[in-house]
């Protein structure tokens, strides 16, 4: 009877053990996987909704419901100046649509830079900031820098005249920003075109000075890097500084003379100055 109580007691005793360990064991997974899902939860980046196109989307062409999708973009990393809504970008559903300015690639975000308002054509209109006024200056090979321009470019304005001393080169306007070539606001063509005329963003002020350069002189156009930010200063150069001739000045020497009465006539007798 002792024997089979003893046998009993430790065969309790293991179970009990078993138990023990399993649940040890148990407790142990529970945690790692908590501690999984806690690291999977802080790895989580927080997303935001912008507006992307679902399709190759050309210069000049509308921009349709259907030509947009809906993605999560991570919040911290949207593009400056995208839409997060189909209300913000069709604010007056398809009645009046946009245009698009630039050439946008599938999945690509949708940016106001790359559209027009609503209801308006992507012409050059809708390319003037604020306050500012388009002119058109005439061009040609060698004034149009071969055929190098596209619009977005910058250039430097050079006026060439006379001004009744000789021609003179002068800078009259530093990095301005180019929106059409001929008559093509494109600043997706990259095929090389002569310029017949440029058109310039400016204001008003520049605007009257730069037809009267063009009304008594030649006006040439210079590129600016895509990178440069510096604006060149003033700039003005004629003939003689062109073939580097300077131009002294002769000094007259001072003279000085005295008047004296001989008879009925008054002559003059040089003398040395004295001061």
């Amino acid at each position: 009877m002792r024997l089979v109580f003893g046998l009993v007691l430790l065969l309790g005793i293991g179970l009990a053990g078993a138990a023990v360990y399993m649940a040890r064991d148990f407790f142990s997974q529970q945690q790692a996987q908590l501690a999984e899902a806690e690291a999977a939860k802080a790895a989580i980046v927080p997303t935001s909704n912008v507006l992307v196109v679902n399709k190759q989307m050309r210069y000049g062409q509308r921009l349709r419901m259907a030509d947009v999708s809906v993605v999560k973009w991570p919040t911290a990393a949207v593009p400056k100046g995208s839409f997060t809504s189909a209300e913000e970008l069709f604010p007056e559903g398809e009645e009046e649509l946009r245009s698009v300015l630039r050439t946008m690639e599938p999945m690509e975000a949708i940016m106001r830079v790359k559209v027009t308002d609503p209801g308006e054509d992507a012409g050059v209109s809708s390319r003037l900031s604020a306050g500012m006024r388009a002119f058109t200056i005439k061009t040609d090979v060698a004034s149009g820098v071969s055929g190098f321009l596209r619009p977005g470019d910058r250039v430097d304005v050079y006026w060439t005249g006379n001004l009744g001393n000789g021609n003179i080169t002068q800078l009259i306007h530093a990095n301005v920003r180019l929106i059409a070539i001929n008559q093509s606001a494109d600043e997706d063509n990259n095929n090389p075109v002569v310029a017949r005329t440029v058109t310039v963003e400016v204001n008003p002020t520049e605007v009257a000075k730069l037809a009267q350069a063009q009304a008594t002189g030649r006006l040439s156009l210079s590129l600016v890097g895509a990178e440069d930010e510096i604006v060149s200063g003033t700039v003005s150069i004629n003939t003689s500084g062109l073939l580097g001739i300077e131009r002294k000045q002769v000094q007259q020497r001072k003279k000085c003379f005295v008047r004296r009465r001989q008879g009925e006539e008054i002559i003059s007798i040089e003398i040395p100055c004295t001061n």
